[in-house]
């Protein structure tokens, strides 16, 4: 599913490509001089090939991603329009104020063309939909489809340093997996997204400190070069507090498309130290917060 997922909106598979024989694309002759026939469909995606009909489908099921996956595996034709279509569909009914701060064009008119996204949707819809695990543990984990995932601002804001704080960075929540043989401890795997990673200051601070790209680490989302944020000293102590982790014990690649993946070792909190984490989590939402209204923008999948 991880290796498969992006692969399946953009590969083509086997398939007919001939005139006649696919879904939408056979055509009906006249059978005689007085006879009723079917105009040819040529290039028009009409019936079940028709975007309308593919988002009403897939809006009853609440756009599932697996059967999303399944569809675009069929022919070129429902490949296409699931990369123009569905995939954003599946993005708007999952995370619709987070999808809408990500495309939103900047007061100067920078920014990705309307209807785009850095990346691609495919790759957006399988960050919200789907937890890559993590491989470089002792015993690998492997990833998963996430049924609740919460994507947050002010997490994002952790993992930011001083100097790109005017970056906008959403994080989701760790997903907790626990590890065989490592001492009682959980791990957490998290993801996120830059919004106009091409244009901002994190990317710009990576490129002045001539930080080189991970020769061994692929994003798990789009298949693009990543930076290891910890090699490129990037990583803010406040990064490891936000997601429940010991400082030196966190993970954090960011792709040349922006998006964001890693891991950290959860700490075990007594309630104390509990109380203590979540007023120091509250101190910073408030002093970065200031002026912004629902930081936070989660999503569900049944």
């Amino acid at each position: 599913m991880s290796e498969g997922w992006v692969r399946n909106t953009r590969q083509s598979r086997g398939e007919s490509s001939g005139g006649g024989g696919g879904i939408g694309s056979a055509s009906y002759r006249d059978g005689g001089s007085g006879g009723i026939g079917s105009p040819r469909y040529g290039g028009v995606n009409t019936g079940i090939l028709d975007e309308q009909v593919l988002s009403l489908v897939f809006r009853s099921i609440n756009f599932d991603p697996q059967a999303l996956c399944t569809a675009a595996s069929v022919s070129r034709r429902l490949r296409a329009v699931a990369e123009r279509v569905l995939w954003r569909e599946l993005c708007i009914s999952r995370a619709p104020r987070m999808v809408a701060a990500l495309t939103a064009s900047a007061a100067t008119g920078l920014g990705p063309p309307p209807g785009r996204i850095g990346g691609g949707w495919p790759a957006l819809a399988k960050m919200l939909s789907f937890c890559c695990g993590a491989a470089a543990t002792t015993v690998p984990v492997p990833g998963h489809i996430t049924k609740v995932s919460r994507f947050s601002k002010t997490s994002g804001r952790s993992f930011l340093p001083r100097r790109c704080r005017g970056d906008l960075l959403y994080v989701s929540d760790p997903c907790e997996h626990a590890v065989a043989g490592a001492a009682g401890d959980d791990l957490g795997a998290y993801r996120g997204v830059f919004r106009w990673f091409m244009r901002s200051r994190t990317r710009a601070c990576l490129l002045g400190r001539q930080a080189a790209l991970d020769p061994r680490v692929r994003c798990p989302y789009c298949g693009a070069r990543v930076w290891n944020m910890v090699v490129a000293r990037l990583v803010p102590r406040g990064a490891a507090r936000r997601m429940g982790s010991d400082e030196g014990r966190l993970e954090y690649y960011v792709c040349v498309s922006g998006h964001v993946h890693g891991t950290c070792w959860l700490a075990h909190l007594t309630s104390s130290d509990g109380d203590h984490h979540a007023h120091a989590g509250s101190d910073d939402d408030d002093a970065s917060s200031s002026g912004d209204d629902g930081d936070e923008d989660g999503h569900a999948a049944p």
